[in-house]
């Protein structure tokens, strides 16, 4: 079997069986590294480097989660908290249904609105999670809904919004990575519009998102209303409104969000995250928002709800790093296409499903681009696919994968969020929806794009 799929079965066999994600993307990566001969010396070499890759971003998401509990430090989300729930609760108490269905909605649309503009119009990617989510478990709780929905649904603008729109992220997805991929593979398609090319596959995420949040997700489940985690620190921030705080912290986030997309879009070198999250740490230090003697508990307490993500993307960087080491993705691409190359609908097929599992190993859509564009072009160009169907078969190929990988941050963004009172868990309930929902839809989508376009 080849080393990839290998690896990769492992993997997400043994995440599947509640072993630790981490641990599984370790053993996975062994015994990828070591079926395609590596040895184990050299396997382990391979991840430590890897493991080096991950380390700025591990750091950036642990500053941010500090940023965040500072944020509820201050009393802003708690302030939203109590909005929403004012507006589900009658005068004796109890719950208006009605209100119910309308508060539900408004929370699952404004965070799949949150999850779109985070790719595009205010590019901070998954930086608005922690900052948002936590502070709304509560509510949540009080709506009884389904958190799978929501995971369902933050996921559902982290992929599509890239994969569809040109900007921000999109616009680095797909003009910087897909279409120069694309030209360099010998394919001029400068011509192709991308939001026509992506358009049907991007309807197959929005089918998904249907399904999930008004079929599969929509009857009400029950969790524990608390306003703690796991650990004894508040995630709501403090019972009493400071309205100077608050103004304080609206005017951090504004601050800590305008510098990450000015970093963003102006391509500095400097890492977004690592600096609108320092920023935002240091004003509410100078203004004693948080107090000397309160720091180290804000920090550590974000910290804290962030380190699991860091420690995942790390791994997750080493376990990418043993794939490409084994220099089995290009055969493995070229073979499984090269068994049907005589028949389109066969061949379109198999691409999308071998770009669904080098991503689901790798985590990242962006990093397999490059990787299965230099095969996919002259493979479409000898099948008769036409430019269009060229963008949308490869556009799609990159992109599956992404929701549904443990190692994903389109994954493990919603999760952090979400578990932030210990009741997500991080498979059952954020990789196995997404890979349901959104993969499947999003294999046909891509299949019918190439077959029509």
């Amino acid at each position: 079997m080849n080393a990839v799929i290998l690896a990769v079965l492992v993997m997400l066999i043994l995440a599947m069986l509640r072993v630790h994600v981490v641990l599984s993307l370790f053993v996975g990566a062994l015994v990828g590294g070591l079926s395609a001969g590596l040895g184990i010396s050299q396997t382990m070499v391979a991840f430590q480097n890897g493991l080096a890759d991950g380390a700025k971003i591990a750091l950036s998401y642990a500053l941010l989660g500090a940023f965040a509990m500072a944020v509820a430090h201050s009393g802003l989300p708690q302030l939203l908290a109590n909005w929403l729930i004012a507006r589900i609760e009658t005068e004796d108490g109890s719950t208006a249904q009605r209100a119910v269905r309308v508060t539900t909605m408004l929370v699952l649309g404004g965070l799949t609105a949150m999850a779109i503009m985070s790719q595009n119009l205010i590019p901070v990617h998954i930086a608005f999670i922690p900052l948002v989510v936590p502070p709304l478990l509560i509510v949540m709780s009080r709506l009884q809904l389904d958190r799978r929905a929501v995971a369902c649904a933050i996921t559902f603008g982290l992929v599509t919004t890239y994969m569809f729109l040109p900007l921000g992220f999109g616009r680095v997805f797909l003009h910087d990575i897909l279409y120069a991929n694309i030209k360099d593979a010998g394919l001029d398609v400068s011509h192709v519009s991308a939001t026509h090319a992506m358009g049907i596959p991007a309807l197959g995420m929005i089918v998904g998102l249907l399904i999930a949040v008004f079929v599969t997700y929509r009857k009400p489940r029950s969790y524990r209303i608390d306003t703690g985690s796991d650990s004894g620190e508040e995630i709501s921030g403090p019972v009493e409104i400071d309205h100077r705080k608050v103004a304080i912290a609206l005017v951090a986030v504004v601050a800590c969000f305008a510098v990450q997309t000015f970093l963003t879009w102006t391509e500095s070198e400097a890492d977004p995250l690592l600096v609108g999250a320092l920023l935002g740490l240091l004003l509410f230090m100078a203004t004693r928002v948080v107090t000397i003697a309160e720091a180290d508990d804000v920090f550590t307490g974000g910290m804290r709800m962030m380190a699991l993500i860091g420690l995942i993307m790390i791994t997750a960087q080493g376990f990418a790093a043993v794939l490409k080491e084994t220099k089995q993705i290009e055969p493995l691409v070229t073979s499984a296409t090269s068994l049907f190359a005589g028949s389109k609908p066969a061949a379109a097929f198999v691409m999308l499903l071998v770009g669904l599992i080098v991503t689901m190993g790798i985590g990242s859509s962006f990093s397999t681009l490059p990787i299965i564009s230099a095969i996919y072009v002259p493979l479409c160009l000898s099948l008769g696919f036409s430019p269009v169907a060229t963008v949308s078969l490869i556009g799609t190929a990159g992109a599956l994968g992404d929701a549904g990988s443990p190692a994903s941050d389109s994954t493990l963004g919603p999760t952090a969020g979400l578990n932030a009172d210990g009741q997500h868990d991080h498979m059952r309930d954020s990789v196995i929806p997404t890979f349901i929902h959104f993969n499947i839809p999003l294999l046909i989508a891509g299949w019918i794009a190439a077959m029509v376009l």
